[in-house]
């Protein structure tokens, strides 16, 4: 009778390691789906960024005077890649994707504006040079937001894991973090208001 109890429960503890085991590699798995994830956004960022002082020495031979709009998109950029570095040496993830994601709507909205002023400027439209960069950034861009999103839904599901009863035990042992989303600051979401009467 004591040999068949001692082996429920070493078949109970038995039980208990393996599925402590396999919820501590599913989130290790869905932690480093995120780090993939943001990884492949900083690689499109990063190719954006590289795109846009062409773009920007396109705008200027045609719109030189527009030398406000240039210069936000030229500053918007250089903060990107400032909080890129920065984000990079950060040792608190969250806190890096909330400064890059600040410092990348910024920039979005620089780009808008500096694509809203070209639209005044006919010859400009017309040059091939300016439309291919702006077919590319336009395709980047598409990229950036598929990307921005895989990152958000893979971050909620590996929130929603660590979240959850009983594997937030899992999680709290193993020191799991909650990952940021990488989201829109409100005055981004706003739609962007285009003058053409100056």
């Amino acid at each position: 009778m004591l040999t068949k109890v001692l082996i429920i429960i070493l078949a109970v503890i038995v039980l208990l390691v393996l599925w402590g085991v396999s919820v501590y590699n599913s989130m290790v798995g869905l932690r480093n789906r995120v780090k993939n994830g943001w990884s492949q956004i900083d690689v499109l960022l990063k190719q954006r960024a590289d795109l846009i002082p062409n773009l920007v020495e396109t705008v200027k031979g045609y719109a030189g005077h527009e030398s406000g709009t240039l210069t936000a998109v030229t500053q918007a950029r250089a903060g990107a890649v400032q909080a890129a570095a920065a984000s990079a040496a950060s040792n608190d993830g969250s806190r890096a994707v909330a400064m890059r994601a600040q410092a990348e709507n910024k920039l979005s909205g620089a780009l808008v504006n500096l694509l809203a002023t070209a639209e005044a400027y006919p010859d400009l439209k017309a040059n091939q040079n300016f439309l291919d960069l702006q077919g590319q950034l336009s395709d980047l861009e598409q990229k950036i937001a598929y990307a921005r999103q895989f990152y958000n839904d893979v971050t909620q599901k590996y929130n929603t894991r660590i979240q959850q009863v009983p594997s937030n035990i899992i999680a709290a042992l193993f020191h799991f973090r909650e990952s940021q989303y990488f989201e829109a600051e409100p005055a981004a979401r706003e739609v962007p208001k285009v003058d053409f009467s100056k």
